[in-house]
């Protein structure tokens, strides 16, 4: 009886220890209760930090500055990406009037960063840093990322879409 106890403590034992270290997430050379210690921080979905504005360079210069926060910050930087500038008319007229004074055209330019691994304490701190830093003329949208958004950096490509069209087509006939 005792025999059968001591068997079963045994491979009770055995298959714990089997489970831990099937299931060790830590370094190599760290102990279990380092990484057991650690708190449970909840981590975002992957961010969109989208930024707008009129200025080629300073969007740039901005773009490269969220890189370096997010990177001194341990916040993986999985994408990045410009799109097209948009093109705006803007005319001025005279007052009381619909004589154009003036006529300007004005380029938005709009650039992606995608965010991965970011905790929920981290979050509020990067995004308060960017608000701060933010410069004149440009804008600034953080938002959960949406793959909507990142179908708009790809152009259709017309002869495919002619073909996919006469494909079907045929396939009605």
């Amino acid at each position: 009886m005792a025999l059968n106890i001591f068997k079963k403590a045994t491979a009770l034992r055995n298959g714990i220890l089997a489970k831990n270290i099937l299931c060790r997430r830590y370094s190599l050379y760290e102990p279990d209760y380092l990484e057991a210690l650690k708190p449970k921080v909840p981590i975002y979905p992957i961010l969109n930090v989208q930024i707008t504005g009129y200025v080629y360079p300073v969007l740039q210069s901005y773009q490269s500055f969220i890189y370096r926060v997010a990177k001194i910050m341990d916040i993986d930087v999985d994408n990045s990406w410009a799109l097209p500038a948009k093109e705006i008319k803007i005319q001025r007229y005279k007052p009381r009037s619909t004589v154009v004074v003036a006529e300007y055209k004005l380029n938005i330019y709009e650039r992606n960063i995608q965010l991965a691994e970011i905790t929920a304490t981290q979050c509020p701190l990067l995004i308060r840093i960017l608000e701060a830093t933010l410069p004149e003329g440009v804008n600034l949208n953080v938002s959960i990322f949406d793959p909507n958004t990142e179908l708009k950096r790809y152009i259709p490509d017309k002869q495919l879409l002619d073909m996919k069209t006469q494909l079907q087509d045929l396939k009605k006939k």
